[in-house]
C-alpha cells in the first residue's frame, strides 16, 4: 500500500505525547519477588511475578492483605517536563471483586471495576506537567464490601514504559482488542511488504479487552483481523471491536465484518510529517477508503466554486489531503456512486475532517453522499459563533423554533455503533471527581465518590446482570416513541447519553417524570416507579437525579425542535409516547410533561458540562442544541 498526501499551503501545526520514564513497566524484571524499578511497595501489599500476563510473558502479582489504604501504594517516582503531555494507563485483573485499583498520576485518578473479574480492564490518565519535576505513578489499593483480608490483583503493561531497554527506534504500534462472546474465532496478523507475519494475537477468552505493543521498522504493512466463524466481532454475539493504532494515529477500527478485514498501511505514516508554511487555517481530510476505493470521491467548495478534488482511490487505502485556507464559510462532501458509503457493508472505510486540531465532521456511514458546512475558524466554545443562529434572528414563538429546526436539521448522522468512540472521547468525569471516568448520569453522584466507575471502551456493555457491570447507550427520548432503530433519531447524540446498562434497562421505555412511591432506586438516586400526585400523570415514571434534570429536558426540547417535521406523527407509536406526546408540531408535548420540562429547565441551569458537550458534538455530527445555547429560547417559544 501507498500512503498519498498532497498539500496545498500546510502550516507548521504538529503535537505528540511525550514518554515519561517508566521504569519496568512490563514487569519483565524482578529482583526476588520484587519488580525492578519500583520503589514504593507498601507493607499492606506484597507482590510476585506471575505468568497470567496481559502482555509479555509476566505480570505483577499483588496481594492486598489490609484494609488501610494508607498501607496499599505501589509506586516509583519518574520525570516529567513543563508543559509536555504524558498519556498514561496500565491494565489490571480482579480475581475475587472485593478490591478496588485507583491510578495514582501525581495524584489520585480513576478506579478500576471490582466486579469486573476474571479479565483485564485498563485505567488512563492523560496528564500536562504544570513544572519540570518528578512525579509518582502507580496505584493504591481500596477493599470494598466483601473482602475477607487478603486478595489478588494482577497488574501489567504500564504505560509509557522503557522497560524494553531503549525503546523503540521504529513506529511504535498499539493492537487494542476487545472480545466478543466466541473469542476462539478470532485472530490477528500484520503482514509485511512480502506477505510474511511479523506480528500476530489468537486464542483469546470472551468478552475480554487486550493491548499489544509492537514496533515497527519503516515499510508496506497489512493489518488483518479474522473471525472464523464469518460473523465478525460484533455485535451479532457480544461488542467486540478493535483498533490498530501506529504513532498515535488510529490506521484501522472496527467489529463489523465477516470473515476478515484488511488494512494496508505504511510507515512512516505520510500525516506523521509536520506540515510548514501556512498561516491561516490548516484544514486536513484523512480518508481511509473500503474495498471499492473507485467509488469513493469528494470536494471542497467555498460557495460554488471548487477548491479541491479527490477521486480514483484505491480499495482500503489510506490517504491524507491538506489545505491552508483563508476564514470563511466552506463546504465538504463525499460521495460514494454506488451509494452505500464507505463504511460497513464492504469493508472500513472512514474519514475525518479537522481544522487546527478540532475536528469538523468525521464518519463513513451515509449513502449517495454527505455534506458539511462549516466556518473557519471552527467553533471551539463559541455557542454557535460565525453566524449559526443569524436567521433565528428577532422571532419568538413557533415562529422561532422552525428557524431553529432549518438550523440544525440534516446534521451529519455517523451511525449508532460510533457512538462508543464519541462516549471515549468526549462523555468523561472532568466534572465532578475529574477522574476521566464515563460519566454515567445514572450513577454520578455529584457531591461524594461514585458508587462504582467505567473505563472507557474495557467497560462498555456487552451483557449485564446487575448495576455496575458496564455502562450502555440509553435513548433518554426511547428509541420506540420514533419507530425503532430509525435514523438520524436512533443514532442523534444530543439526546444519547452514557448510562450504567441495567439502570437504563429499568428506565425502560417509561417517562421522565417526579416519583411518588419508589419500586426501583439505582445508586446514586435515580427512581423508577408511581408518579407523583399531582404530577399530571398516572402511570409509571423513572426520575434522574436533581443535577441532570435540566440536562435531559434541554435534550427533549432539541428532539421537539430537531425532528419537527416528523414528530407529529410519533404519539402511536407506543402507549408512553402518547402519553408524553400532544400530536402536533409546535408545541409536541402534553400539558403535563411540558410543565414538568420547563420546571426541570429553569431548576438545573446550563452547567460547563453541557457546554463542553455541546461543543463536542457540534464538531462531532455538525448541529448543536439551541437550548444548551440560549436557554432563554425555551420561555421565548412555549412561554413561561
Amino acid at each position: 500500500m501507498k500512503s498519498y498526501a498532497r498539500l496545498l499551503c500546510l502550516a507548521a501545526l504538529f503535537s505528540q505525547s511525550v514518554h515519561a520514564q517508566i521504569s519496568n513497566g512490563s514487569f519483565e524484571s524482578f529482583t526476588g519477588n520484587t519488580p525492578d524499578g519500583w520503589t514504593t511497595i507498601d507493607s499492606g501489599i506484597t507482590t510476585a511475578p506471575s505468568a497470567t500476563a496481559q502482555a509479555g510473558a509476566q505480570s505483577v502479582s499483588i496481594s492486598v492483605n489490609t484494609a488501610s489504604q494508607a498501607a496499599t501504594d505501589f509506586r516509583q517516582s519518574v520525570a516529567v517536563v513543563a508543559g509536555q503531555n504524558y498519556d498514561f494507563s496500565v491494565w489490571v485483573y480482579h480475581t475475587e471483586g472485593h478490591v478496588r485499583a485507583r491510578l495514582y498520576v501525581d495524584g489520585y485518578q480513576g478506579y478500576s471495576s471490582e466486579t469486573t473479574v476474571n479479565q483485564w480492564q485498563q485505567l488512563s490518565y492523560s496528564y500536562t506537567a504544570a513544572s519540570s519535576t518528578d512525579i509518582e505513578v502507580g496505584l493504591r489499593f481500596y477493599d470494598v464490601t466483601g473482602f475477607d483480608g487478603s486478595e489478588v490483583v494482577y497488574v501489567d503493561s504500564f504505560q509509557p514504559s522503557t522497560s524494553s531497554g531503549g525503546g523503540c527506534s521504529g513506529s511504535e504500534a498499539v493492537v487494542d482488542l476487545t472480545t466478543d462472546s466466541y473469542a476462539s474465532e478470532t485472530s490477528w496478523e500484520i503482514l509485511d511488504g512480502s506477505s510474511q507475519v511479523t506480528a500476530s494475537g489468537s486464542g483469546y477468552a470472551n468478552n475480554s479487552s487486550y493491548s499489544e505493543s509492537l514496533c515497527l521498522a519503516d515499510g508496506d504493512y497489512t493489518f488483518v483481523i479474522y473471525d472464523s466463524y464469518g460473523d465478525g466481532i460484533c455485535c451479532s454475539y457480544g461488542s467486540g471491536s478493535y483498533a490498530l493504532t501506529v504513532a498515535g494515529e488510529t490506521i484501522a477500527s472496527g467489529g463489523e465484518f465477516s470473515g476478515e478485514e484488511a488494512t494496508p498501511f505504511s510507515l512512516p505514516s505520510a500525516s506523521s510529517e509536520p506540515p510548514s508554511g501556512c498561516a491561516s487555517n490548516l484544514l486536513e481530510l484523512v480518508l481511509l477508503t473500503d474495498n471499492y476505493g473507485s467509488e469513493t470521491s469528494w470536494q471542497l467548495l467555498q460557495g460554488t466554486t471548487t477548491l479541491g478534488t479527490g477521486s480514483g482511490y484505491t480499495a482500503n487505502t489510506l490517504y491524507n489531503e491538506s489545505f491552508c485556507l483563508a476564514d470563511n464559510s466552506y463546504t465538504f462532501v463525499i460521495s460514494d456512486s454506488y451509494g452505500d458509503g464507505i463504511c460497513c457493508s464492504v469493508g472500513n472505510g472512514s474519514y475525518r475532517l479537522t481544522s487546527n486540531g478540532i475536528t469538523i465532521a468525521e464518519g463513513g456511514e451515509f449513502t449517495s453522499s454527505e455534506s458539511i458546512n462549516f466556518d473557519l475558524p471552527a467553533v471551539s466554545g463559541g455557542g454557535g459563533s460565525g453566524g449559526y443562529y443569524d436567521a433565528a434572528a428577532g422571532l419568538s414563538g413557533y415562529a422561532l423554533k422552525t428557524a431553529l429546526y432549518n438550523i440544525i436539521k440534516d446534521h451529519n448522522n455517523q451511525g449508532y455503533s460510533a457512538l462508543w468512540g464519541f462516549y471515549s472521547a468526549n462523555e468523561l468525569d472532568h466534572y465532578y471527581e475529574n477522574d476521566g471516568s464515563i460519566l454515567d448520569i445514572y450513577s454520578e453522584n455529584p457531591s461524594g465518590s461514585d458508587p462504582y466507575n467505567y473505563t472507557p471502551v474495557s467497560n462498555q456493555c456487552g451483557t449485564y446482570n446487575s448495576e455496575a457491570d458496564c455502562y450502555n447507550r440509553e435513548h433518554s427520548f426511547p428509541r420506540n416513541w420514533f419507530g425503532g432503530q430509525v435514523e438520524p433519531m436512533n443514532s442523534d447524540v444530543h439526546h444519547i447519553f452514557a448510562t450504567d446498562g441495567q439502570v437504563n434497562a429499568y428506565r425502560s421505555s417509561y417517562p421522565y417524570g417526579e416519583v411518588g412511591t419508589a419500586t426501583t432506586t439505582s445508586s446514586n438516586g435515580s427512581k423508577l416507579g408511581s408518579a407523583a400526585v399531582g404530577l399530571g400523570y398516572s402511570g409509571t415514571v423513572f426520575e434522574p437525579i436533581d443535577e441532570f434534570k435540566g440536562d435531559l429536558a434541554r435534550a427533549y426540547f432539541y428532539m421537539a425542535t430537531r425532528y419537527q417535521n416528523q414528530i407529529a406523527g410519533w404519539q402511536s407509536n407506543a402507549a408512553e409516547a402518547d402519553a408524553v406526546l400532544n400530536g402536533t408540531s409546535d408545541q409536541v408535548f402534553e400539558p403535563w410533561m411540558l410543565t414538568l420540562l420547563k420546571s426541570w429547565h429553569n431548576q438545573d441551569p446550563v452547567s460547563q458540562k453541557e457546554i463542553d458537550r455541546n461543543e463536542a458534538v457540534y464538531q462531532y455530527q455538525g448541529n448543536r442544541n439551541p437550548f444548551v445555547d440560549h436557554p432563554e429560547w425555551v420561555t421565548t417559544i412555549w412561554g413561561n
